[in-house]
């Protein structure tokens, strides 16, 4: 990036929706200004422009499930000066990972006619189970204003300003009323990070923690109160497990009511 040449850009898929990549697509102004900082040399979702590397900045969607992706992500890494993942399939190994929790054989013999023909890992993981990442950006989707300020970040070499508090904070600041405390409705706010603006709380419902664990997550507090306020532990094991259920405390707690 010290020669003058705009830096090169690469988005990379994985097992996912799309939707972190529609995240990128969606930023609309400001993707125009990243476009003009940046060269995108790789980007199916958006352009068959296909630029060789090595690059500057990937980014990464998606988990790994198959033993190419395990291979395939190698390649990528080694092709990239700054690798960052962007959501939870990638950072968590997404709701495709509530597969981890039994044997993958027992759901291909019920989907596919033939499962013989289907070749999958045991288990969706994260690409820090694969490779080095640099930065990992959460949500389901990812929060584009977080993705531009990461992306702009690593172009001017600091760290990205991305909050790590919870979405208690965020209900907060816009004057929110606590959905737990005037209603009694189980909300994963206290343990989960900030990063949608607290939608679910907004309309008097709780937060499902689309964007995973918070720093310090208490998650044994909050699952007792849950269980004080009548929740049982199949339901506890439900809440813990949707798009982030392989991320470790929300692993963790699951298990412990899995019993």
């Amino acid at each position: 990036m010290s020669d003058g040449k705009k830096p090169k850009l690469a988005v990379w898929k994985f097992a996912s929706c799309d939707g972190c990549q529609l995240s990128l697509l969606d930023c609309e102004d400001e993707l125009l200004a990243v476009a003009e900082a940046v060269q995108i040399c790789y980007f199916p979702e958006a352009t068959d422009t296909f630029v060789k590397g090595p690059y500057d900045v990937s980014l990464v969607e998606g988990s790994i499930t198959t033993p190419h992706d395990a291979e395939r992500i190698h390649g990528i890494r080694r092709s990239s000066k700054t690798l960052i993942t962007i959501g939870a399939c990638a950072t968590a190994g997404g709701i495709q990972a509530l597969r981890n929790f039994r044997d993958v054989k027992d759901f291909t013999r019920i989907v596919y006619a033939s499962p013989e023909y289907i070749d999958t890992l045991g288990k969706s993981t994260p690409i820090a189970d694969h490779v080095k990442v640099d930065f990992e950006l959460r949500g389901c989707p990812i929060n584009k204003s977080q993705l531009i300020e990461v992306i702009a970040a690593f172009l001017a070499g600091r760290k990205p300003n991305v909050p790590a508090y919870s979405v208690c904070m965020e209900c907060k600041r816009r004057g929110t009323v606590c959905v737990m405390v005037a209603h009694g409705t189980a909300c994963l706010g206290p343990v989960t990070q900030a990063g949608c603006g607290a939608i679910c709380p907004a309309y008097d419902r709780g937060c499902y923690g689309c964007f995973g664990p918070k720093e310090t997550p208490n998650t044994s507090s909050l699952a007792h109160w849950f269980g004080e306020h009548g929740k049982h532990n199949r339901e506890l094991v439900r809440m813990f497990r949707s798009y982030n259920a392989y991320a470790e405390p929300f692993r963790a707690e699951s298990e412990a009511h899995e019993q």
